[in-house]
């Protein structure tokens, strides 16, 4: 017999909404600065852009663009009917953009000395989904 109730006690995985115009264009290798720019409510862009300033060795550069991808991934989360926990599985591609920030976000806190955001971070992200932490931090 189903309840349709959770019977795990926690709420249900949020999952964002595709956005087939951002994801066409980082498929057709458009800068992912003119993606932000075009769409700025967009994670995924913020996130290419922090890693590629991280790989760059531009932590703060990365940390700014992490920090926007976040925030703005915590908008569409909550637009989406999350309520600041729950899962947000890696699984689910249109959500890997935030998870993908909130790493990167992580990193450079990590790389600047920020600690205590580093493991905040660590901790949102291992909350969110075990999978996207071992897939997105090193070990």
């Amino acid at each position: 017999m189903s309840t349709g109730t959770n019977l795990l006690g926690g709420p249900p995985p949020t999952h964002l909404p595709a956005n087939g115009e951002v994801d066409d264009a980082l498929a057709a290798g458009t800068d992912p600065a003119a993606v932000a720019a075009a769409h700025p409510a967009a994670s995924a862009p913020w996130a290419l852009l922090a890693e590629r300033a991280l790989v760059a060795g531009d932590a703060v550069t990365a940390y700014a663009f992490a920090r926007t991808g976040y925030h703005r991934g915590l908008d569409a989360l909550r637009r989406a009917g999350w309520r600041g926990h729950g899962p947000v599985p890696w699984s689910h591609e249109p959500n890997r953009g935030f998870l993908r920030a909130l790493a990167a976000l992580q990193r450079a806190a990590q790389t600047i000395g920020e600690t205590e955001e580093a493991v905040r971070c660590t901790t949102f992200l291992g909350d969110c989904d075990p999978a996207a932490a071992h897939e997105l931090l090193p070990s």
